[in-house]
């Protein structure tokens, strides 16, 4: 089976990756050179990490290289696919272009999935001339490690359709849940507002940063406090799933804390900008808070 990816980024490569070291022939697309030249770097090191730890051969290895090719041609990256998997910035209007041009160029077979992780699918489903088609493949990240993916119908989606990316996602080794299209599906629905209480929590003066985590750990059993996820997600992008969600379902519960603005506004955005609410040293795995936040 032919896959393309469209979007380079962390959720991309890794897309990407799982897809080619599962036999599947992957078309990985981006506007960008640099990018997919990134990319590329990005699931070799993954790749290496995994022969490392023997739960991948170096054969395996170069087969699943010798599986993708880049393309900075949407057009010509999509011309085989039957399984097309949009992971492109979190923003509505890019995704509904996105998706015009793939109704367009890809194969007239083609499943269209969005890797979406908040915006409606039956929405992105709207703007093509097969909705039935349509379906969302939310993956976690980091996707290679990650065994979720959230299946998620649009109004249209058909029950063929998400049979056979139920099925193509268990071939991944993943465990796929089929979930319905309201406003951050039940991933985001649950996890975005309690992210959003810890920064409500740390703005109030309840607790510290570190506290805060502390005890969403130690006593929730979580494996990363809130406040450190909401860092490695991107604190942009939590905003912009707080905002569909607020917009969407229209209750105040959802409204994004002032804190969290006003730190993407100053471009503090986690571990993409080197600061959020912990401090992010390339290569250094040690937890510090931000200069900000230290009491």
């Amino acid at each position: 089976m032919n896959v393309a990816v469209i979007g380079s980024g962390t959720m991309g490569n890794g897309i990407a990756h799982v897809f080619a070291q599962h036999g599947f022939a992957v078309a990985l697309i981006d506007i960008s050179q640099p990018a997919l030249d990134r990319a590329l770097g990005t699931i070799t090191k993954n790749l290496d990490r995994q022969v490392a730890k023997a739960t991948l051969s170096e054969d395996d290895k170069t087969a699943t290289l010798g599986r993708l090719k880049t393309f900075t041609s949407l057009a010509e990256g999509v011309a085989g696919a039957e399984l097309v998997v949009e992971a492109a910035t979190e923003n509505v209007d890019l995704k509904l272009q996105i998706f015009r041009d793939l109704d367009q160029h890809a194969p007239a077979g083609a499943i269209l999935a969005s890797n979406t992780s908040s915006i409606s699918i039956t929405k992105i489903a709207a703007v093509t001339k097969r909705p039935a088609q349509v379906i969302g493949m939310h993956f976690m990240n980091p996707v290679p490690v990650m065994k979720l993916v959230e299946v998620i119908r649009g109004y249209a989606t058909s029950d063929e359709v998400t049979q056979k990316v139920m099925d193509l996602s268990r071939q991944l080794g993943k465990t796929p849940t089929e979930v319905n299209d309201y406003p951050g599906f039940v991933a985001n629905r649950i996890l975005m507002p309690m992210i959003n209480e810890a920064i409500i929590t740390l703005f109030e003066g309840v607790a510290g940063v570190e506290e805060i985590d502390t005890v969403m750990k130690l006593g929730m059993a979580h494996p990363m406090g809130p406040l450190q996820l909401a860092d490695f997600i991107g604190l942009d992008v939590c905003l912009a799933i707080l905002r569909v969600l607020h917009e969407g379902l229209g209750n105040p519960k959802y409204a994004p804390c002032p804190l969290l603005v006003n730190m993407v506004m100053a471009g503090r955005l986690g571990v993409k900008s080197g600061e959020g609410f912990y401090q992010h040293t390339a290569g250094s795995k040690e937890l510090v808070v931000a200069a900000r936040f230290r009491k």
